[in-house]
């Protein structure tokens, strides 16, 4: 798994992530981003151009979505208070960043 970037927005309780994803392969990208994270995966939600995953991270809710028009991916959460959660998987994908030239 390679990412070309991943980056905090607080103000919307999301962790950026910049990758080459395959829309109609995307368990090819979730998974491993998933085990990564070490997340388990709950519900798979799809639909004409979106993917949006439940996780689950020692008991804090977060989806994984990604739109495939705009090639956006993100993990979210809806609480405020899990914003560290956030904080702490964006430090588990930082050996799995490699900027792009």
């Amino acid at each position: 798994m390679k990412l070309h970037s991943a980056t905090l927005d607080r103000d919307n309780l999301s962790l950026m992530i910049s990758a080459e994803i395959d829309f109609e392969h995307f368990e090819q990208f979730a998974e491993p981003l998933a085990a990564a994270l070490d997340c388990s995966i709950g519900e798979r939600q799809w639909g004409a151009d979106r993917h949006q995953w439940l996780l689950d991270f020692e008991g804090s809710q977060l989806w994984l979505h990604y739109e495939f028009y705009g090639d956006i991916c993100w993990i979210s959460t809806k609480r405020a208070d899990e914003f560290d959660v956030l904080e702490y998987l964006y430090g588990l994908l930082t050996p799995y960043v490699t900027p792009t030239k």
